[in-house]
This record gives structure tokens, sequence and C-alpha cells, in this order.
């Protein structure tokens, strides 16, 4: 298949926010227990107890900010339960995942010490299902308020004089669903309330955030912005692929055939028409677009691993998923105007994971290669890239053979990145550079792609996906020229000649 673009270089279109590139950690299966939290006293290499390994991974994608402790965790979560001393903590029934018993020894100074060693933005959720408004108040005053206060020496006493810096807090989780099963009016009013309490203590700034919208919930979207948009500074969406319509039987992670390939692909693609439609309905109440839109869960969901407790969402991580993640970026750049922030469900161990873990042994997932791959997008002024997709047929259904997205860094390199979704068929794709000397400038690659539709990393052969040096690109005639393996994702940079 041939394809043809144009891409304008000279026609910047905003600044693709970092924070794109965020992730979520919540205390679910393995994700903070084995995947990040090993203990201080864990054979596990570990500095204050966090994985050393895992630690390096995250900092080599530049992880921006992390989203903590939930999730519908984060509605039964309180937070004095998770600090002192940790022989002291109070334990609890971890009831939303596996009926495991916490101990509560990963709390508020255990993240904030994991956000210092990856040096990204802690981004907080709060607890409105089930806790006061005083208890979030006072978390806010525990984490920030440098000055003499209750909760201020109580965190000096657990060890922490300065205060930190915190940014991010959300206002509740999922307040329609398991942080509450609230009416959208109900929750609105309850948000107003809370988010007066979470206050600013000196030169921290708190950007708050509001529980948005399940999926296509264009009403809950609607009723927020109109009675409580003006008291937010973001509001979140949530959207989970699934390859079957049913929670009960979600799809494989691995063994499935071309056409739960597809499917898969094409319901990832429905998350440009989830932010077209629920940015209109922002844009009626916030015109200037101050309010932001964070997609602060998404990612693949099937069902779990064969022999693992079903509470734990362990699921394996394919090329595939590669693709998943590729698509959700080139949307989340498209939307840049609203999206500033997303968070894929979760960082390790869970879901749509970057890390897998077992024991002392931690494999990276082809989800991780495309975040590595895609770092260099990372406040990079995006491009216009008009790109004839092609279309990509199975039965009697079609999506694009191909899509992708451009940026400029701060050093004039420009990054273009190309998703071929169809799993039998190379691409090549020739793009005329318009505003560029071509001539003046070479092109290098990366490329990452499989041999299978469900080609992926195990602990016994942890390479089987791996990024490789990318050859079949070229520029002549000022004209760009590459070709896509099949099912791959590919990240081209353009710089000027020495």
């Amino acid at each position: 298949m041939s394809l043809q673009g144009i891409l304008n270089t000279d026609l910047g279109k905003g600044t693709i926010h970092r924070h794109i590139y965020g992730h979520f950690s919540e205390h679910l299966g393995r994700c903070i227990y084995e995947g990040i939290w090993v203990g201080e006293d864990s054979p596990i290499p570990n500095t204050k107890g966090i994985r050393n390994d895992v630690v390096k991974a995250l900092k080599q994608i530049r992880i921006p900010v992390l989203r903590w402790p939930g999730g519908c965790f984060a509605d039964e979560y309180h937070w004095k339960d998770g600090i002192g001393p940790k022989a002291e903590r109070k334990r609890m029934v971890n009831t939303h995942w596996g009926g495991v018993v916490e101990n509560n020894h990963f709390g508020t100074h255990e993240f904030m010490e994991l956000c210092k060693q990856l040096g990204c933005e802690p981004y907080i959720n709060g607890n409105v299902g089930s806790g006061t408004v005083q208890e979030m108040s006072e978390w806010v005053e525990y984490l920030t308020f440098d000055g003499v206060s209750p909760m201020a020496e109580l965190r000096a006493a657990n060890g922490q004089e300065a205060p930190w810096k915190v940014t991010y807090f959300g206002v509740g989780n999922e307040n329609w669903g398991c942080g509450g099963n609230m009416r959208p009016e109900y929750y609105a009013d309850l948000y107003r309330r809370y988010q007066t309490y979470v206050r600013n203590y000196g030169d921290n700034k708190i950007h708050r955030i509001a529980c948005g919208p399940n999926v296509d919930d264009y009403h809950w979207m609607e009723v927020v912005m109109r009675e409580a948009g003006r008291f937010m500074d973001s509001i979140t969406l949530h959207y989970y692929t699934l390859p079957n319509d049913s929670w009960a039987d979600k799809g494989e992670a691995t063994g499935f055939d071309e056409k739960a390939w597809h499917t898969t692909l094409k319901k990832t693609l429905r998350m440009d028409e989830l932010i077209t439609r629920h940015s209109a309905i922002m844009d009626q109440y916030d015109p200037e677009g101050r309010v932001g839109l964070i997609v602060d869960e998404w990612g693949t969901w099937y069902n779990v691993e064969p022999g693992t407790n079903p509470g734990f969402l362990y699921q394996q991580n394919s090329i595939r998923d590669a693709l998943v993640a590729g698509l959700n970026f080139n949307i989340f750049h498209k939307h840049n105007r609203r999206v500033r922030m997303a968070n894929i469900a979760q960082t390790i161990n869970v879901l749509q994971a970057v890390i897998l873990t077992e024991g002392e042994k931690m494999i990276l997932t082809p989800t991780y290669h495309v975040f590595d791959m895609y770092k260099v997008h990372q406040d990079a002024e995006l491009l216009e890239l008009a790109l004839d997709a092609g279309s990509y047929k199975l039965d009697d259904s079609e999506i694009p053979a191909v899509t992708g997205t451009a940026s400029r860094d701060a050093e004039g390199f420009i990054h273009i990145s190309l998703c071929n979704l169809q799993h039998h068929a190379e691409a090549d794709v020739t793009i005329d550079l318009r505003g560029l000397a071509a001539e003046q400038w070479q092109v290098e690659g990366v490329t990452l792609a499989g041999d299978r539709v469900d080609d992926h990393n195990t602990f016994d052969q942890p390479n089987n996906v791996v990024p490789k040096a990318f050859e079949a690109c070229n520029l002549e005639g000022g004209k760009l020229h590459a070709a896509l393996p099949a099912m791959s994702v590919t990240t081209l940079k353009l710089a000027p000649k020495a």
C-alpha cells in the first residue's frame, strides 16, 4: 500500500503537553506491592524500599507525572492510616481489588519519595466517596503547609520537616460508579463543597481536578461543567479499550485472532470521537479553553492471565498494545488544546502495564517501548501533518491503515511517529516536507514491530519485541519516504546535516 502525506513544518499547532505521558499507580494487585514497593529489608535492590530497577526504567522514559492511590481504591483510602511507624499502621481489606489485606506500608511519605526518585510530579486523588471534607482538607495541609499547624507538626513528627510541592489533586474518582454511584447533580455540589477546602498554602498552587464522565456519558460532562466548571482547573475522562463488548469476557491478551486485532484497534480509535464530543460540551461552558481534559485512565483491558487472582487484573502485553498506545498518543496530540494530561492504567503488573515483575525479575513491555519512542514529543510543538490514512479492511469492518503525528522539539529537531495498523502488509509512505529545505536535512529512525499479532516479551525471552534501528527511510526531492513494517510503530528524526 502506497500512501501520501504533507508535513507543514512551518505551521505550529501548539504545545504537546508532556503530562499526556503520565502514569497511574493504584493499590491494585501487584502494582504497588512487588511492583514498586518491596520494603527496605528486601533482597531485591532498593532505595528506601522502592525497587531500583523500576525507578531506572521509568526515568528512562521521562515519566512526567504519577497518579496515586487510585482508582476505586482512592475513595476507600484514608490517608492517616498510611503514615507513622509502619508497624503501627492500620491494616485494611482491599474490598475493590481481590479482598487482600492492605498493610498501608506504602503511604504518603513513600509515594512522595517515589516521585522524588523518579523526578516526576505527584498527582494525588482524594477521597470523596467515603471520606470527609475535613479529611481531604487536612491531607492537603499535611502535604503542603509551611508553618505552624497541627498537620504540619504531624508531618514533621513523621520525619518530613519541609512541605512537599503538590500541584495536581483530584477531588474524587469515578463517583458515578465505584466512588459512590452518584448522580452528576449530586457530585457537582459535592465537588463545589470539597474543593473549597483544597487550599493553596504559601506558594503551592493546587490544580483542582473534578471527576468527569465514563466513556460517552455526555450528560455527566454537561451537568458537572455547567454547575462546577468555574471551580475546577481540569476534568477527567475514562475510556478503556475492550476487544469484546462483554465485561464478563473482555477478550484475551494473547492467543487472539486477526479479528480481535482489528476490533481492538477500531475501539481504540473511538477515543478521538469521545474527546471531540466532550470537548464540544466543555466549549459551551469554557469557550476560552481554561479547563483541561485529563484522560487519567486509558488502555487495554483483557481477561486476566490464567491462574492469577481475578481481582489483580494482571495481563500480558503484546505488539497490539503497542499500537493501542501509539494510536492514543496520536489522538491526544491532535487534541492538545484540551488534553493536558493522560495517565495509562497502570504502570506495573496491572492492565496495560509498561513493566512486569516476577520476584527479582523485571521485563519491559512493548507499550513501554512506545513510551520511550514517543518521549521526543514531550513539550514539543505540534506540527500540521496531513496524511492519507488509507484503508485497512477486515470482513465488513474498516479502519485507517496508518495514523501519525509530528512535532518540533526545543532544539529544532523534527520527529514523526507513524503507526501501521495493518497486521498483514507494509505501508509505503511518502511525505511532502513543506517549509523545509529537505536537501539540508537527514533522517534516521527506530521501529517496533512484531511477526505475529500477539508477539510479546516474557521473563524467559524479554527481548522478543524491542525497538530496532529503522533504515527503510530516506529524503529525496523534498520528500520523506518510509516503508513501514506490518503492525509497527515507527519514530523518525529529521535533523540538519552536520
